[in-house]
């Protein structure tokens, strides 16, 4: 596993700036996972902060920005004993859900925070989500979001370049092609598909796989990072999909991204179940100047 301590040499500098009569900095912890994957490099990165309260929302925005990972989630505790608020932020915008950023989240928790259980509840934009460790993974229980026949934009199809044979929409257009090669072989039209804004929603391209029942990628248009390695979120729309066409419940999945992402799925009536690897890639800390920000102290 690799595992980087960043900001040594920033946190000693701060320490003696506030020796210097300067102590109006706030620390806060920060993580960079690297989630839906065992290997180095692989997966999608998810920045993590844990507040012990909530910092103004354009505050957290410019941690996001700063960070540009494609998620930073932060979160505090619930006023329920071992339940935590959960948001995320890509680099412009709050989402409503985050798969991977959650995934995150569970194994700071798990592997750095101490967490003694095996189940992890958050309250969310979505709703409950709960994380729940079982063997080397940790399985997200979220809501299923079934897509929906749809037209698709004139401006989408001309920008993914290749017609595709079924076309749905939950948050996300569902974009179904035949063969896996298909899927790896687009060569999408940024410059064309950054037109058009689906905020927070996106497109999912997905086929059958190769060596898993489905593989998919993921564009999010205007986004400053276009192409998501691994999107939990997505799953929530592909596996009842998937589940219905294959007719099967449980089922494998491949993120064909650069980085590679892959999820065990599971259909369970309303809900879906999305577990994976998950890799500690780097901690340290941000400091902010609390004064310029007009926030107060976390420590």
């Amino acid at each position: 596993m690799a595992r980087f301590t960043c900001c040594s040499f920033l946190a000693g500098k701060a320490k003696n700036i506030n020796t210097l009569n300067q102590s109006n900095m706030i620390r806060i912890p920060f993580y960079q996972i690297n989630a839906f994957t065992n290997r180095d490099f692989g997966g999608n990165p998810a920045g993590v902060c844990p507040l012990t309260e909530w910092l103004p929302t354009p505050i957290l925005q410019k941690i996001a920005l700063e960070n540009a990972v494609a998620e930073t989630a932060f979160f505090i505790p619930s006023t329920e004993p071992g339940v935590y608020d959960l948001r995320w932020f890509t680099p412009e915008i709050e989402m409503d859900l985050c798969g991977h950023a959650t995934l995150a989240t569970a194994h700071v928790l798990f592997h750095h925070m101490g967490f003694s259980g095996n189940s992890i509840r958050f309250n969310s934009a979505s709703g409950p989500l709960t994380v729940t460790k079982i063997g080397d993974q940790l399985v997200l229980d979220f809501p299923s979001r079934p897509p929906v026949p749809a037209v698709l934009p004139d401006i989408i199809l001309e920008g993914i370049g290749l017609a595709p044979s079924e076309v749905l929409k939950a948050r996300d257009y569902v974009l179904v092609y035949e063969h896996e090669a298909q899927i790896r072989n687009l060569q999408p039209n940024i410059q064309l598909l950054n037109q058009i804004n689906l905020d927070p929603g996106g497109i999912i391209v997905t086929a059958p796989g190769d060596e898993a029942d489905f593989v998919s990628r993921f564009f999010t248009p205007q986004a400053l990072i276009f192409e998501d390695p691994v999107t939990g979120s997505a799953h929530c729309s592909l596996i009842p999909y998937w589940s219905k066409r294959l007719q099967k419940t449980e089922l494998l999945a491949n993120q064909i991204s650069a980085r590679l992402g892959r999820l065990q799925c599971s259909l369970q009536g309303d809900r879906v179940r999305i577990g994976g690897n998950s890799q500690t890639y780097m901690e340290g800390f941000i400091y902010l100047n609390q004064p310029s920000h007009g926030i107060t102290s976390s420590h």
